[in-house]
């Protein structure tokens, strides 16, 4: 199975949280897993579609009916 590869900005309206919300979990080791595209510093960031749902399936709370 394939995964695509979402941008920030998409993961950001997934989450309903900003893009420098998603910028501040990287750099504090929360949220969802993501990748960077090459060692550089500055190397654009993505975060595969199937880590992004496990995120948010990790982060239900409550009791299912």
């Amino acid at each position: 199975m394939s995964s695509k590869l979402l941008k920030p900005k998409e993961v950001a309206a997934l989450l309903r949280v900003s893009v420098g919300t998603l910028a501040n979990w990287r750099h504090q080791g929360v949220g969802p897993r993501y990748l960077k595209l090459s060692p550089a510093v500055n190397a654009p960031v993505r975060y595969r579609d199937e880590d992004v749902i496990a995120y948010m399936r990790s982060s239900e709370q409550g009791v299912a009916a």
